[in-house]
C-alpha cells in the first residue's frame, strides 16, 4: 500500500508493507500528472515501512526512470536499509536528477527545499 501527497512540485510517496506492481502503477499516475503541470518535479521517497517489493515493481521502476530521465530534480529515499539505499543509488543511473539517501526525515525535507 502507498500514499501520495502533492505540494506545489513536490511528489511525497510512502509504501506500507509490500511494494506492488498496482502500488507502484498509482505512484506513476499521480506523478505523470504532477510532471504535466509542474515539471521538473521533486519526489520524496519514504521507504522506511517497506517490508519487500515484487520482482514486476524493480523492472517497472527502471523502464520508468528510462522514460523520464529529464523529468526530476531531487530525489529523496528514506530508508534505513543498506540494500534499498543501494537500488536507489543504481536507479540514479537513468535519471540526471540529484538523488540523496536520508535515515531522518527532517534532513530530507531540508535537502529538497534547498533545491527549490
Amino acid at each position: 500500500m502507498i500514499t501520495t501527497d502533492h505540494q506545489g512540485n513536490l511528489v511525497s510517496v510512502t509504501v506500507f508493507g509490500e511494494f506492488t506492481l498496482a502500488d507502484f502503477k498509482e505512484f506513476e499516475a499521480a506523478v505523470l500528472n504532477d510532471i504535466q503541470h509542474a515539471s521538473p518535479v521533486s519526489l520524496l521517497v519514504d521507504l522506511r515501512q517497506m517490508a519487500d517489493f515484487t520482482v514486476d515493481v524493480a523492472w517497472e521502476e527502471i523502464k520508468f526512470s528510462r522514460q523520464h530521465p529529464h523529468d526530476f530534480s531531487r530525489i529523496a529515499v528514506l530508508t534505513e536499509s543498506q540494500w534499498i539505499a543501494w537500488s536507489a543509488w543504481l536507479s540514479h543511473a537513468f535519471v540526471d536528477a540529484d538523488l540523496s539517501v536520508f535515515g531522518n526525515l527532517a534532513e530530507a525535507r531540508a535537502w529538497l527545499s534547498e533545491g527549490r
